[in-house]
């Protein structure tokens, strides 16, 4: 059985791995510590410290961390942080804020401080106060205290009810009380004793009816959100990739709702590669967009240039513009025998066709095969032609000039 004292010590003899805190509340915890430092060196030899395991067992107790820190003499120091603990006044209002708060109750069972107890638990200015039995008497934090508040910022992360511990209460105590203060709330909101389901009863449910019209489906949005960030963690995946796996993943579901057609459906390496360049215009590329050109190029046989010339199209008009890019073919006559005196009335010039091609001094118009008109620009001569981004349109002026 365990009494509430044994709820009240924890000790540690390992630490999880890693240095930095990943959690809201860990990095927090560093901060507040950090706040009250006056020599950044120290903070930096604790760091260092903490990273090569000067650090020993840890023990926590309500108001105090304690561990044994190894410094440069053979004989270690006792080093201990201390954070005041709650009154039970204080605990009594902070546990009923968090029985009120469905939110608040489902964070901590999920084992993550809520944010809405940042101010209670969290230490305030000046609250969290180290101490060492080093000979260092200048302005605390020393470097052996700073190398157990990062170690401890690790503990929390893996377990906030250490948090709460060091404010005065075990996890077990508190679940229970948590417990009992939940079920006399529910018992004040039903005095009669009857549970507040959702729902309707049975008889009712089956009842023949006619049901209300379905809600008019919300809009698509304009354009695919930014993804999210990623912590800097060594054991997580490359961020570049979840990157753009997160971004892609985003554009198909997008391409979904608007078409219920799948952007990836029977797409060619070349093509899927592609449709994933051209969400990074070449202008203006970032050295992650570059490695992406770099790797997508290398893993399909072609050239960066190929590949930003595909993108290109692919922003112009998707697969159709892309295929009006790389194949040419031999379309019915009847739009060429409309495009050009169309294009020369239009005091656009004259253009020579070529199968599916009518080309100016430094303009080009490809059909494609969805009849629809794409435009070009020669930009460096020697037949270097690339889409001008302008969409395609059944009307070649309308194509050419946008």
């Amino acid at each position: 059985m365990i009494t509430a004292r044994d709820d009240r010590r924890r000790t540690f003899e390992t630490v999880p791995p890693g240095l930095e805190a990943v959690s809201w509340w860990g990095r927090a915890w560093v901060s507040a510590l950090e706040s009250v430092a006056h020599d950044g060196a120290r903070l930096t030899r604790g760091r260092t410290y903490a990273a090569e395991g000067h650090v020993d067992a840890v023990t926590i107790t309500p108001g105090r961390i304690v561990a044994y820190v190894r410094g440069s003499r053979p004989r270690p120091y006792r080093t201990e942080l201390s954070l005041p603990a709650l009154s039970d006044a204080e605990w009594s209002e902070l546990l009923e804020s968090v029985v009120a708060d469905p939110t608040a109750l489902a964070a901590l069972l999920e084992r993550e401080v809520p944010e809405s107890l940042s101010e209670s638990v969290l230490p305030g200015a000046g609250e969290l106060v180290p101490r060492c039995s080093c000979p260092d008497v200048g302005r605390p934090p020393c470097k052996h205290a700073a190398a157990l508040c990062y170690r401890a910022a690790r503990l929390l992360d893996a377990d906030p009810f250490l948090l709460l511990l060091l404010r005065g209460r075990g996890e077990r105590e508190l679940l229970e009380e948590l417990t009992r203060r939940n079920a006399a709330r529910a018992a004040r909101e039903q005095p009669d004793g009857t549970p507040d389901f959702p729902g309707v009863p049975a008889r009712a449910a089956l009842v023949r009816t006619v049901l209300p019209p379905l809600p008019a489906p919300l809009a698509a949005p304009s354009a695919v959100g930014m993804p999210p960030a990623y912590p800097a963690d060594p054991a997580a995946p490359d961020p570049l990739a979840l990157d753009q796996l997160a971004a892609d993943a985003a554009a198909r579901a997008l391409a979904l709702l608007r078409t219920a057609e799948d952007p990836m459906a029977g797409l060619s390496r070349w093509q899927d590669a592609v449709r994933l360049a051209s969400a990074h215009p070449t202008a203006g590329l970032t050295g992650a967009a570059r490695a992406l050109y770099r790797e997508l190029a290398r893993a399909t046989g072609r050239s960066t240039t190929d590949l930003a010339r595909g993108a290109a199209a692919w922003r112009q008009g998707g697969l159709p513009a892309l295929l009006a890019l790389e194949e040419p073919w031999d379309p019915p006559a009847g739009p060429f025998d409309r495009a050009r005196p169309a294009l020369l009335a239009a005091a656009q010039g004259s253009f020579r066709p070529d199968r599916n091609r009518l080309t100016g001094s430094s303009r080009q118009l490809r059909l494609g095969r969805d009849a629809l008109w794409y435009s070009y620009e020669n930009r460096l001569g020697d037949d270097d032609w690339w889409p001008t981004g302008r969409p395609p349109s059944p009307d070649p002026i309308t194509a050419l000039l946008g």
